[in-house]
């Protein structure tokens, strides 16, 4: 190709290539904010965050922090923190439950609806202004299956568009729980981190680290799922489209054919729990849910859900992100629950080692590609055995650098965009 005809997006992403300006040029983080995260669908929160009338938490879109507010009707609403005044913070407190915010610097008061409900001294305003300046509401939302989602943008592919197959990812969570649904209500821990958020991003469904960067802990746990991730597996590494990819290790869980397996337990430690699915799916759905348990998904641009935690990543800057990270706890099963924060805990705690491992790469991956040699990253393990599923997914081996390749590939069609 001439390169003179080249795009800028061309020169920075090939076939196999990714410029190791991609993580580190200013410009480029801003750049992706206003085609990225203010124009596709971002995973905000979920419901059972603010599950009573007049529930509100701080949540952020990019760099836009949002309150995720339920409204005494019952509706949730995605609303924007900013006073249409003077644009100072109107809510402050991390989360709680109020039917009204009153921003602090001149006392205007708006209902958990985002509508302006009144202000002092309103003789100096010649109009009533209280239907024009409302708090700002974000342009879409949607929710699935108690996952709430965000555009900033007005028009766009609907989040069902978005999803695309991966949308079955967000189900089979649900699944597990015999009630059909989870909930989020043990807290978040925060990390942050000094990396790009991309680095995050593509280390989610990354196989081919496992073995090599979690080789103590996988050893001083006595843990079996190190051999999960080996090129002679029966795992596979999948890309369902606009950036989605999963570590599929439901092949190695089926070979053995037992329940809880996922897990790292058996079913008769959770005799409650096995129970209770039985009843609510049957006897043969029930086992087949127990079987493949849940899985290791990457939602496009920040939802992560592993297994039996969920991330949610925040960019900060071109070289900060935060990792929030809780356990996830699956509704009527409180004895299965309480094995999920223990394992969280002891995994992406504050003492955990998975978590330390893992930032410890994201940190160096950093420094190094803000060297000049090699300027480029190269993306191409596996490339020659990945194939395409009747679905549309690729499928790879689960160490190849697949999820990377088709990730890069949707992100430069975003970036390409006016």
């Amino acid at each position: 190709m001439d390169t003179q005809q080249e795009s800028k997006w061309d020169r920075l992403i090939r076939k196999e290539y990714v410029h190791g300006s991609l993580y580190t040029d200013e410009s480029i983080f801003r750049e992706e904010l206003e085609k990225i995260w203010y124009k596709t669908w971002v995973y905000v929160g979920h419901v059972s965050e603010i599950p009573n009338p007049n529930d509100y938490v701080l949540k952020t879109i990019g760099l836009e922090e949002v309150i995720m507010t339920r409204d005494r009707d019952g509706h949730v609403n995605l609303l924007h923190n900013r006073c249409p005044h003077r644009g100072n913070r109107v809510c402050v407190k991390h989360q709680g439950n109020a039917r009204s915010f009153t921003c602090a610097y001149h006392g205007w008061n708006f209902g958990n609806d985002g509508q302006l409900k009144g202000y002092p001294y309103p003789s100096g305003f010649q109009e009533d202004k209280r239907k024009e300046l409302g708090l700002g509401k974000v342009a879409r939302i949607s929710i699935y299956n108690g996952f709430v989602f965000g555009s900033l943008a007005a028009e766009g592919p609907t989040l069902e568009e978005h999803l695309g197959p991966a949308k079955d990812t967000l189900d089979n969570v649900c699944r597990n729980s015999p009630e059909g649904e989870i909930e989020l209500n043990t807290g978040f821990l925060k990390h942050k981190v000094k990396a790009n958020w991309k680095l995050l991003v593509e280390n989610e469904t990354d196989g081919y680290h496992p073995q090599v960067t979690h080789a103590s802990i996988f050893e001083v746990a006595e843990s079996g799922i190190g051999a999960l991730y080996n090129e002679s597996a029966l795992s596979v590494t999948r890309a369902f489209g606009n950036g989605h990819s999963e570590l599929d290790l439901r092949p190695e869980f089926r070979k053995f054919n037992e329940p809880m397996r996922w897990f790292g337990t058996t079913a008769d430690r959770l005799p409650n729990y096995v129970s209770k699915m039985k009843a609510a799916y049957g006897e043969a759905k029930a086992h087949e849910i127990m079987v493949d348990g849940v899985r290791h998904v990457m939602i496009f641009p920040n939802l992560f859900i592993a297994e039996i935690q969920l991330f949610v990543l925040q960019p900060l800057s071109v070289s900060e992100t935060v990792q929030h990270v809780t356990a996830l706890q699956f509704k009527g099963a409180p004895d299965l629950n309480r094995r999920m924060r223990q394992q969280t805990m002891g995994s992406v705690g504050p003492a955990g080692f998975l978590l330390a491992d893992d930032a410890e790469m994201y940190e160096r991956t950093q420094t190094g590609v803000q060297l000049r040699n090699p300027e480029w990253l190269y993306l191409g393990r596996g490339s020659h055995r990945e194939h395409t599923e009747e679905d549309g997914c690729v499928v790879g081996n689960v160490t190849d650098d697949m999820p990377s390749r088709h990730l890069w590939k949707h992100y430069k069609s975003l970036m390409e965009t006016a």
